[in-house]
């Protein structure tokens, strides 16, 4: 199923299927609509006698200095080429590929200034399966993942290196070429808009985020399983032991350990005829630890 970016905002399962499962993305109408409308008022500040940071005027210690209209687009691809000064070996594709689409969702907002042009470049980048070489350190952190974005986004100007199909590094202007895209003309603001975001790390922390529900859910199988070897019991997850905590991490994983051992007939075999009062705190207090761990991730 196609992931439609409508401008509002994703599900980590979308992020997901599209980073590691190759689901294509597509650009809706409405926000095609609102992407065309920002784009306007970004025209008009770009002409207009006030200055505006980063569309008529330079950058940092640059930002008194007025740019005119027609060299405002050069303005744009030098910031990209500047900021694409990552280190490192590269970061992986899926990290790569949540960034390029979380990018996109980002501009799909309508309130970047940019044309539509600039996320379906992103979105054609994505379905063709076409990824930038983005090398792992060098990113701000809090002010934008400025120089990760800048490497993908040099990509789309035909510049710097991507992977494709065979997943060996080449020239961005080649591997477009094979995918039959056209680098991106970048015109005023639209390289600020491209860099200026923290989708680097969001897309990180989504493919971690996914990661980690499934080990919770491992988790309390190893442990189930754990408890069945060492001839353990059941009965420190019952319900209603755990409900009078406010804890839901802790909750959860004591309701999934009592549903695994429920119909264990290793537990029931010895239920009346155990010597020991209570089991190992590592068994009988799994629920408290994975769930410490779980109510994080839903903080």
């Amino acid at each position: 199923m196609t992931v439609t970016l409508r401008g509002g905002g994703l599900a980590e399962e979308q992020v997901v299927a599209v980073a590691r499962n190759g689901e294509k993305v597509a650009l809706s109408p409405v926000a095609r609509t609102r992407m065309d409308r920002s784009r306007t008022r970004a025209e008009r500040a770009s002409s207009s006698r006030e200055p505006v940071y980063g569309v008529s005027t330079g950058f940092g210690a640059l930002a008194g200095t007025r740019v005119a209209p027609l060299r405002q687009p050069e303005l744009q691809l030098a910031l990209i080429r500047s900021h694409a000064a990552g280190i490192g070996a590269p970061v992986d594709v899926e990290v790569v590929r949540a960034m390029m689409l979380l990018r996109a969702r980002t501009l799909a907002m309508g309130l970047s200034g940019v044309r539509p042009q600039v996320a379906e470049a992103l979105l054609a980048a994505l379905n063709a399966g076409v990824t930038p070489v983005v090398p792992r350190y060098g990113s701000v952190g809090c002010s934008g993942d400025l120089a990760p974005l800048a490497h993908v986004a040099l990509v789309l100007v035909g510049e710097g290196e991507a992977t494709a199909g065979d997943g060996d590094a080449k020239p961005a202007a080649q591997a477009l070429r094979a995918a039959g895209l056209k680098p991106l003309k970048l015109e005023t603001k639209e390289g600020l808009s491209l860099i200026n975001g923290t989708d680097g790390m969001l897309g990180m922390l989504s493919l971690a985020c996914a990661d980690a529900e499934i080990l919770f859910r491992t988790a309390d199988i190893t442990a189930a399983m754990s408890i069945e070897g060492l001839l353990g019991t059941d009965r420190p997850f019952q319900a209603h032991l755990h409900e009078i905590r406010p804890h839901p991490g802790q909750v959860a994983s004591a309701a999934n350990l009592a549903l695994l051992l429920s119909k264990s007939e290793i537990v029931a075999s010895h239920r009346h005829s155990r010597h020991a009062v209570q089991d190992s705190y590592s068994m009988r207090c799994s629920p408290q630890v994975a769930g410490a761990a779980r109510d994080t991730l839903d903080f």
